[in-house]
């Protein structure tokens, strides 16, 4: 029997005007393959069906298959989510993070159907790793993804020092996130952890109508007032 493919479905980057976003950054065969799957893999079942539903599938998303993958799904269930496409089905992976498999559970799931030789199809859309990148002035040549700091206090002021050390030595972009509510307190411990002339790149809403993307470096930043970032998906970037 022929396995069934495995897609990976960009969505947008915030909860605003979903239907307006699509039409600004899914391109339009994105959405031609997600409106004919029945069976998906989400990270969120309310959010999947948000998308799912501006998007107008062909099947009433009422009686579509959403089966969950996000960090609180137990490793021995991921193989499970591989059995409608080893009975030939295709399957949509999505993600609340924009771009499924980046900083994302979904990795997992990816690795799996590559083992069981099941085709995996990457669709383009919003990335705001790579967006935030673009749009930074930092070095595009070469950098690094490093997804959460620590949360502990002291554990993340070390870390900042350890990155802002590599971002001097090799020239490196550090891109790093945080969970919406502590993204003040992450640009606050930046502030009060790196040198004056470390460049700092924020960018906030990335693809949205209160987007925000500013490069400084951190002695400019003091200066400055800082923006409110609390609840705002954010991404920080560093370059020595």
């Amino acid at each position: 029997m022929k396995f069934g493919t495995l897609y990976l479905i960009p969505v947008t980057l915030g909860d605003d005007d979903i239907a307006q976003q699509i039409n600004h950054v899914i391109p339009p065969n994105v959405v031609a393959t997600a409106q004919k799957l029945e069976t998906f893999v989400v990270e969120s079942e309310k959010t999947a069906r948000q998308f799912l539903s501006a998007i107008k599938t062909a099947k009433p998303v009422r009686d579509l298959t959403l089966n969950l993958l996000n960090e609180h799904t137990d490793d021995k269930t991921i193989p499970d989510l591989l059995k409608p496409l080893l009975a030939g089905q295709n399957v949509g992976l999505m993600s609340d993070a924009g771009c499924p498999a980046v900083a994302d559970p979904g990795a997992k799931l990816v690795a799996l159907a590559h083992q069981k030789g099941i085709r995996v199809v990457p669709l383009v859309g919003p990335s705001s790793i790579l967006l935030s990148l673009m749009a930074s002035g930092l070095n595009g040549q070469q950098f690094a993804f490093l997804g959460y700091l620590p949360v502990d206090k002291a554990q993340r002021i070390q870390k900042l020092k350890e990155i802002e050390k590599r971002a001097q030595t090799h020239k490196e972009t550090q891109i790093f996130i945080e969970t919406p509510y502590r993204n003040q307190h992450m640009l606050e411990a930046i502030l009060g952890t790196c040198q004056s002339n470390t460049k700092l790149c924020v960018a906030c809403d990335i693809s949205l109508a209160t987007e925000m993307i500013l490069t400084k470096p951190i002695s400019a930043w003091k200066k400055s007032s800082l923006p409110d970032l609390h609840k705002r998906p954010t991404v920080f970037l560093l370059l020595g």
